[in-house]
């Protein structure tokens, strides 16, 4: 089934942008959303999801309970008529190292089981996140491995599977290179090392999903393969 109109959830987001681009550039029609969906997923989407027949679902970034939300979320779009579901994951969700990973996988599920025809993208770690004009510090060893994605190939690949046949039932983990922070750095002609950085303004729940994230990379890094985002945007 193809999308003539979706629905993107933090579709103001940078990754909600990147999906709704690539939609508009094929001439979908996008209705992005924020805001307008907090506290009351399910009731604003049984309202505002009506029309569109596809939805991109975004949770909020290390949401407290991330299975609920996406439990509500798809409460709306099927109150709201909408039949196919594109899920933003993230790359190796069952990790028990990392909290807000797991909560990914439990709303994984939820999708799976939802009676929508539903695919889910897992994307490695944003490559976009790194500053690369300067010197860069990051709390994790620099020399470890991970898949990283490119904002722009995650959006063309939501794109892909939500207008393109074969893709209900997939779940796709996706990178556009395989490299350390140390190798970007380098390539960039910028340094890179390991730092502390000053979590203290966030949550204590927060910041201990994130302190716990660093030292899963530290031990195990993130990667991820590239063939399948490769064969998903037609490159060799």
């Amino acid at each position: 089934m193809s999308a003539t109109r979706v629905v993107v959830l933090a579709g103001r987001g940078k990754t909600g942008r990147a999906v709704a681009s690539a939609l508009g550039r094929r001439g979908v029609g996008v209705v992005a959303l924020g805001r307008e969906v907090a506290g009351d997923p399910a009731g604003s989407l049984a309202r505002l999801a009506r029309g569109c027949d596809a939805a991109y679902v975004v949770a909020p970034n290390l949401h407290p309970d991330e299975p609920a939300h996406v439990a509500a979320v798809l409460d709306g779009l099927r109150a709201a008529g909408v039949g196919r579901v594109a899920y933003h994951s993230v790359a190796s969700p069952y990790a028990p190292s990392m909290p807000h990973h797991l909560g990914k996988a439990a709303a994984e599920d939820l999708v799976r089981r939802s009676g929508l025809a539903w695919t889910v993208l897992q994307p490695g770690a944003y490559r976009d996140n790194l500053d690369l004009s300067a010197d860069l510090v990051v709390p994790y060893d620099v020399r470890a491995r991970f898949g990283f994605a490119d904002l722009a190939d995650v959006g063309e690949a939501a794109a892909v599977v939500l207008t393109g046949a074969g893709h209900e039932g997939a779940t796709y983990e996706l990178a556009s290179r395989v490299a350390s922070v140390a190798e970007l750095a380098a390539e960039a002609g910028v340094t890179a090392r390991r730092g502390e950085v000053d979590l203290s303004a966030l949550d204590p729940r927060e910041a201990a999903w994130l302190r716990a994230m660093f030292a899963h990379y530290d031990a195990h890094g993130l990667p991820v393969g590239t063939r399948v985002l490769a064969a998903l945007l037609g490159r060799a």
